[in-house]
């Protein structure tokens, strides 16, 4: 029987464990969600082309979550993330994303994703507390690994609209 469980991996401080494991576990969700999606369906914006497509939020997804791994790091975003995952919006919206397949949108998540398991690895329950800057004010590390989290449960949902919008 599989148990399911938020535990982190035996190297990360207990509650940081909890808040990496929600994080890779909605980000497993997302991968697995979005298994066999062709090229067409990941560029797909909807019936009115109105929307951003699965691309555009997969990409969205991983490059918030970098910035929040430098901003835990306490380091600027180095120019090379910046070109490679950024930037965040082309007026005013998710910057277009065309011919990228899911295996490269995905390969470029999961690196994101070990940095943060990296980052995790390296701080205690204590930091959790942790002011960083956020937007004009300011957020706890705490907080930005429940955001995390939470932002990608948020445009999963979107992801599979599309999908199924896409499919009918």
């Amino acid at each position: 029987m599989d148990k399911r469980d938020l535990q982190g991996p035996q190297q990360m401080a207990p509650q940081v464990g909890v808040f990496f494991a929600m994080i890779h576990e909605n980000y497993q969700r997302m991968s697995s969600s979005l298994e066999g999606a062709t090229l067409e369906e990941l560029e797909y914006k909807g019936s009115d082309n109105a929307q951003n497509s699965i691309a555009q939020l997969v990409r969205h997804l991983a490059y918030i979550d970098l910035r929040w791994i430098y901003r835990m790091r306490g380091e600027s975003l180095p120019a090379s993330s910046e070109i490679a995952y950024g930037p965040l919006l082309v007026n005013n919206a998710l910057p277009p994303v065309q011919g990228q397949t899911l295996d490269v949108l995905l390969a470029k998540y999961d690196a994101v994703m070990q940095m943060l398991k990296d980052t995790c690895i390296t701080l205690t329950d204590q930091e959790l507390q942790r002011a960083l800057p956020f937007e004009h004010n300011e957020a706890t590390i705490r907080w930005a690994l429940w955001h995390m989290a939470d932002h990608n449960r948020y445009h999963q949902a979107h992801m599979n609209c599309l999908r199924a919008m896409y499919k009918a």
